[in-house]
Order: C-alpha cells, then sequence, then structure tokens
C-alpha cells in the first residue's frame, strides 16, 4: 500500500522524501506484472512487462477480490513494442500508444509480447468500479487530441484523450498521454488537480 502525505505534510518534505513519497519505481521488470495499491482513491498502478510468456492479471490479496477486476475497472497503455491483451478469450494487439479498457467483471485478463527481446510494457492504472462497461481498443491514432501551452512558456505540449467522457466510457477511470513538444517542459506550477467529474 503506497500511503500519501497530507498536502500539510507534502509542504515541509525534502526532495529526497517527496520522491519517496510519491514516486512509484520498480513497476517494469521482465517477466513480470508489478503493482502498487494506493489509498488515494484506491487506485493500483501498475506494469506489466511479458516476455517469452505471457502474464496472468491475478488480484492482490488486499484487494479481497475473486479476481483482479471484480469490482473495478483497468485501463492499459502500451509503452512497449508490440504486444497483445486478452481479455475473457477476446485477444486484443496493442502497438506503442495504442490502450485498452477493461470493464468490471472482465475475469481473465494476461500480457503477451510479440518478440522476448523487444517486450510490450504495458502501463496498467485501475479504479473501483460502480458499472459495467464494454471492453474497448483505443488505437493511438483514433484518441482524442489537444493542443495546448505556448513555446515562449516552454511548455508547448499534446494530450492525448483515451478513456473520458466523450471517448470510451468508464465508471470513473480517465486516461490520456501528454507529450511534450521539443523545447518544452512539464510546467504545473502552481501544482493543481483536476476536479473529478
Amino acid at each position: 500500500m503506497q500511503y500519501s502525505p497530507t498536502p500539510d505534510v507534502a509542504r515541509r518534505l525534502s526532495t529526497d522524501e517527496l520522491r519517496s513519497s510519491f514516486l512509484l519505481t520498480g513497476l517494469f521488470v521482465a517477466g513480470e506484472v508489478n503493482l502498487r495499491i494506493t489509498d488515494l482513491d484506491r487506485a493500483v498502478i501498475g506494469g506489466a512487462v511479458p516476455t517469452s510468456e505471457p502474464l496472468l492479471l491475478t488480484a492482490p490479496e488486499a484487494l479481497r477480490a475473486k479476481y483482479f477486476n471484480e469490482r473495478r475497472e483497468l485501463g492499459v497503455l502500451n509503452i512497449g513494442g508490440e504486444g497483445a491483451v486478452t481479455v475473457d478469450g477476446k485477444r486484443f494487439a496493442l502497438s506503442a500508444r495504442d490502450a485498452l479498457y477493461a470493464g468490471r467483471g472482465s475475469r481473465d485478463i494476461s500480457f503477451e509480447s510479440a518478440d522476448a527481446a523487444k517486450p510490450a510494457r504495458f502501463y496498467l492504472i485501475s479504479y473501483p468500479a460502480h458499472a459495467e462497461h464494454p471492453t474497448s481498443m483505443i488505437r493511438a491514432a483514433d484518441a482524442q487530441l489537444n493542443e495546448l501551452g505556448s513555446m515562449e512558456k516552454a511548455n508547448r505540449r499534446r494530450i492525448a484523450r483515451y478513456i473520458h467522457a466523450e471517448g470510451v466510457r468508464s465508471s470513473q477511470l480517465v486516461m490520456g498521454v501528454t507529450v511534450l513538444e521539443p523545447g518544452s517542459v512539464w510546467n504545473t506550477m502552481p501544482a493543481h488537480t483536476h476536479s473529478r467529474r
């Protein structure tokens, strides 16, 4: 379980303390599925890097579930080589930056790579779900694109939205990718959160 410090405590933390409180490491290990359960909205964040054998997503004991998506929904983004995700017997081939939504009730979820030497790297994000929505694949080319920022402020970026209210529907999961333009840096100062939908 990853616990987040309160905003008052976070203001007083050193750089090393901030890193140990918020940075999740060790998610992408060849041949493994690694998950971190957080106290923030009971999110589960993880990584799966299948090599020569497919990897099965199982429910950690802390979820108290028969299977991972018994009461949850899952977003999967491939950030590596060619691969596939199989959900309840249906196989979805995912290239780099393709995503998949697996709804509540999806029982059997597994990950595989097309080439063990250039494995897929699946980023996983999961939240509790109050309703069932269909499993859906989103190609990178089909994601809703927004361009924001400016070169003058060094924050020019493209946001690709995959799972959201006007795209693939979910209970509460929202998923997208931000790509910075050359010469830009991530600029979210002052630090902020987005309102829930």
